[in-house]
């Protein structure tokens, strides 16, 4: 497996200075963010390694050169806003960028492109679905047009009044994943896998890898930790960082030997990105610096050596 990192934790550095840091650490690769340049709506959001805005072959051939020049490879394109947002203008904004990012990730030749699936949180998943059919069939269908692959990350988005009380991802759980690939069975619709949300949801952070494995085309390592007291406290009702707080890999409670048992004997040999959500380590650049390598060092275990990855 190819340990790498999510770039939004080094949003004030350039992609020239991401990508020496990533080498001189010994990484394999880094997850780049193609956000539109502008105000971020949320921590991690609004930031661009990669401007897909009239991206082109020269842009990109500048882009591939200073990640060859570095002996670093891109485990793929990010972006995650809301693609079934409410107001059908806001949700076509973000679609079309989603289309950008695709045809950015062809012209650098990178095989996945990571997103939502998006919500609109005071709805059911039910009541949802018309919607994820119409955007997603040609969604997925534009990224096997273009011999991209998408990785739906799992994440609820379901941490502020504003996302209460569905969340603002519809794809938080395996029930939902296996409706989704039934309805869109595409080999290029998949999962950008993330075990540490599904600690919070009482989910076995390991099980689901045997299922959908092959759909697995992208990893994301960052850990959760549960306030037992709390959640004894406030209830599942309660919104999660009422009781649960993202950790480094290592500091929670994602059963990390289980997983790794779990991706090694379904056969995967994708990436595994760090991403940094740990509050401990916010302080300041060199302190965020210090979250990759620690979270390198522990996961590396399991992964392998960064410079064998």
């Amino acid at each position: 497996m190819k340990l790498g990192f999510v770039s939004a934790i080094l949003s004030e550095l350039s992609l020239e200075e991401v990508v020496s840091f990533a080498a001189a650490e010994g990484f394999s690769c880094v997850e780049l963010m193609c956000w539109p340049k502008g105000r971020a709506e949320r921590r991690y959001a609004g930031v661009t390694h990669v401007d897909v805005d009239g991206f082109d072959r020269d842009r990109a051939a500048r882009v591939n050169e200073i990640l060859q020049q570095a002996g670093v490879a891109i485990s793929g394109l990010g972006y995650y806003p809301n693609p079934l947002a409410p107001d059908a203008a806001e949700a076509n904004v973000y679609i079309e960028h989603i289309k950008k990012v695709v045809l950015a990730a062809e012209l650098l030749g990178v095989e996945v492109v990571n997103t939502f699936i998006g919500r609109d949180w005071t709805r059911s998943v039910d009541d949802n679905w018309p919607r994820f059919r119409e955007v997603w069939k040609p969604l997925v269908q534009f990224a096997e047009d273009h011999g991209r692959r998408i990785g739906i990350e799992n994440c609820p988005m379901l941490f502020s009044k504003d996302e209460w009380p569905g969340g603002k991802n519809l794809a938080h759980c395996p029930a939902v994943w296996r409706r989704m690939f039934e309805d869109i069975p595409s080999s290029s619709f998949g999962l950008n896998f993330d075990p540490s949300h599904l600690v919070w949801q009482q989910i076995d952070c390991a099980r689901p890898v045997y299922e959908f494995g092959r759909r697995i085309f992208h990893m994301h390592a960052k850990d959760a930790k549960v306030r037992r007291d709390r959640l004894d406290d406030v209830g599942i009702l309660a919104l999660p960082p009422e009781f649960h707080t993202p950790k480094l890999p290592g500091l929670g409670d994602v059963p990390w030997g289980e997983v790794f048992c779990a991706l090694t004997d379904v056969g995967y040999r994708g990436p595994v990105c760090i991403e940094v959500e740990d509050r401990a380590f916010e302080s300041d650049l060199g302190r965020r610096k210090l979250s990759l390598r620690l979270s390198r060092d522990y996961l590396s275990q399991y992964c392998g050596a960064p410079d064998e990855a």
